[in-house]
């Protein structure tokens, strides 16, 4: 029972860092869009929450412990959203605007975020990081009382009960609204949404926006409550990107789906880590799970053929207006 009790809650902690991502690269994929950079889209989230984190500590640097919640958390969320939004930006830019080969964008913002991030970041004032952590990573006293259940279920920060409320938001509004029946319609057959009045490129630019957005926040997370302040270089945060969009496809493109299968994809990435005397082999053996079985249900929705777990019709084709 202690196993899980210290297993349950990392994977959920982990679990938030692709929840973001995934959230973030279904509203993309939605729109027809097949962001591979949603790796680096995260990097330039991490760069820009770190950095608005930085200035508010600086600001009470004669006594970091004061800096308020709220306000730390703001910054923090602001600058990331700001420089996701720009990550987001180029790649729409590139891919709605100028019509380039969605994968090969993807892949060059992937490498320009992760180098922009590794370059700036060894500029950024650290010195305050894991005080920083500690604030945002906290959560209400109460939680340590209740047991097991709570150390599962309310030990959390406030970022992971919002990565939850963002994938449901996001079901309930691709579901059920207007919005998210035109987004669906661009990213299924945008002539018959264009020829029906929807504008295709705002709803295209306004998801990968929003998407990048949201996947931006992973980054800020995994550093500043994650992992406590730290970071040495932008792999790890790639690493999880690629999961994250693996993660997509193991959802079949649900949101409602992303919130259990990031669990489970957490479940699997930490548990190796709470096995003791695990060989190097195994270890790697069980960081392959994931993918593996992204590929089964790859194979899986292939075979079944239902147009509900199959991606966007026109995922990752330009759409060209004149010949509509």
């Amino acid at each position: 029972m202690m196993f899980f009790d210290s297993l349950l809650p990392a994977a959920i902690s982990i679990a938030t860092v692709f929840l973001f991502g995934c959230i973030g690269e279904i509203i993309t994929e939605k729109a027809g869009h097949l962001n591979l950079g949603i790796p680096g889209v995260m990097c330039f989230g991490t760069l820009g929450g770190c950095l608005g984190v930085s200035l508010l500590m600086n600001a009470y640097s004669s006594a970091p412990e004061s800096a308020p919640y709220f306000l730390l958390l703001l910054s923090g969320l602001v600058f990331s959203a700001l420089f996701s939004a720009i990550a987001g930006l180029i790649y729409g830019v590139l891919t709605v605007s100028l019509r380039c080969n969605q994968n090969v964008t993807g892949l060059v913002l992937t490498t320009f975020g992760g180098g922009i991030a590794d370059y700036f970041m060894s500029s950024v004032d650290k010195t305050y990081f894991s005080q920083a952590s500690k604030i945002l990573s906290s959560y209400p006293s109460w939680a340590d009382n209740l047991g097991a259940f709570g150390k599962i279920f309310f030990a959390h920060s406030f970022l992971v009960y919002f990565a939850i409320v963002i994938a449901i938001v996001t079901a309930v509004i691709l579901k059920k609204t207007r919005v998210g029946l035109n987004l669906r319609s661009v990213g299924e057959n945008p002539a018959a949404a264009d020829a029906d009045g929807v504008n295709v490129n705002g709803y295209k630019y306004g998801a990968i926006l929003i998407g990048s957005v949201i996947a931006g926040f992973s980054g800020l997370f995994y550093v500043m409550d994650y992992v406590g302040g730290s970071w040495e270089n932008s792999s790890t945060i790639q690493a999880f990107g690629w999961l994250a969009i693996a993660l997509v496809i193991f959802v079949v493109w649900k949101p409602s789906l992303a919130i259990l299968g990031s669990i489970l994809f957490g479940f699997l990435y930490i548990l190796p880590y709470k096995i003791s005397g695990i060989s190097f082999v195994a270890m790697q053996s069980f960081k392959m799970i994931p993918y593996i079985v992204t590929v089964i249900v790859l194979v899986l929705t292939s075979i079944i053929g239902k147009k509900s777990v199959q991606p966007p019709e026109s995922l990752g084709l330009p759409y060209f207006r004149e010949d509509r």
